[in-house]
């Protein structure tokens, strides 16, 4: 029992450091860094501290992220387990992004800038597949709380799906946040044309159909979620993600918290309907979960986790 509190405790700080960053790095992107910089960030210790929060704080506020949810899973399904999800996630959302990177496929043709940190192989940050892992784990925290906990195959399945739809929903704001603060860029297609794809294949993954993104992208993020979502449900199966995990809110809160900076740069930059869809996209499933939460049974009941606040 005391390792439980105490591994709440440690995902709770983890997530108060995660959420502070969050905020932090917001409020500079819509003050001191909207336009050119002033001439007082030229002068030290000015200019020692932006350099460093800017090289530092994305990174950094994405891996407390990661480590808020390996705690917390710990705490609720066990150390081995919390490990071996995040292991898992990190794994298949590396392979699907250095596919992607590589060879536009599934996404569409694009490729990161340098400010994310250190990039793997010299084309993915090592802050994408992790947080990739810690918002759907959040999004299968929520979803334990709309389906029935349901073990069979058909049902993680469904539980895949919807998962997959929350976290598409992320990218609804983020996608164009990101192109236009120059974090990724989406190419021209010339790698689909030069491969003999035809027209309407090479439309698919090229067409600018929200903001600079092609609808290959969506298509990619809710392919790559279903399939990391469904090997994240044979190590934690629906029944122990309903009793041991989705009681919890800080789930919700980590998702809630990581939609703050792209919905709020997309209003910055007057990405008006990414800005308002954004919000929308990721305010129907903190709702649902919210408002829907199942009351747990004896039976569903993890012993010595509160079903509250942890």
């Amino acid at each position: 029992m005391r390792t439980v509190e105490r591994l709440g405790t440690l995902a709770r700080g983890l997530f108060v450091g995660h959420l502070a960053l969050i905020a932090f790095s917001t409020l500079a992107m819509v003050t001191v860094l909207n336009g050119p910089p002033g001439p007082w960030l030229a002068e030290e210790p000015n200019a020692t501290v932006m350099r460093v929060a800017w090289k530092y704080s994305g990174p950094t506020y994405v891996v407390l992220g990661a480590l808020a949810a390996i705690a917390h899973a710990a705490g609720r399904a066990g150390a081995a387990r919390a490990l071996a999800l995040m292991v898992a996630a990190s794994v298949i959302t590396l392979g699907a992004e250095l596919l992607g990177t590589a060879t536009g496929l599934p996404f569409g043709e694009y490729r990161y800038s340098p400010l994310l940190g250190y990039r793997i192989a010299g084309l993915v940050p090592f802050p994408i597949p992790i947080s990739w892992f810690y918002m759907l784990y959040a999004c299968l925290a929520m979803t334990g709380r709309l389906l029935d906990p349901i073990d069979t195959n058909a049902a993680k399945w469904r539980w895949s799906i919807l998962a997959a739809l929350f976290l598409v929903a992320w990218d609804v704001s983020m996608d164009p946040a990101m192109v236009q603060t120059a974090h990724w860029t989406w190419g021209g297609g010339q790698q689909f044309r030069d491969a003999g794809l035809p027209a309407w294949l090479v439309a698919f993954f090229t067409r600018d159909v929200f903001y600079g993104m092609p609808l290959s992208n969506w298509g990619g993020w809710f392919l790559t979620g279903l399939v990391v979502s469904r090997a994240m449900l044979a190590i934690v199966p629906p029944s122990d993600i309903a009793a041991r995990i989705s009681p919890s809110r800080l789930p919700i809160a980590l998702y809630a918290a990581n939609g703050i900076m792209p919905v709020v740069l997309c209003f910055r930059d007057d990405l008006l309907w990414a800005g308002i869809l954004g919000a929308l996209a990721m305010a129907i499933p903190v709702t649902l979960a919210l408002r829907q939460a199942r009351p747990l049974t004896a039976e569903r009941a993890a012993p010595g986790v509160e079903p509250a606040l942890s």
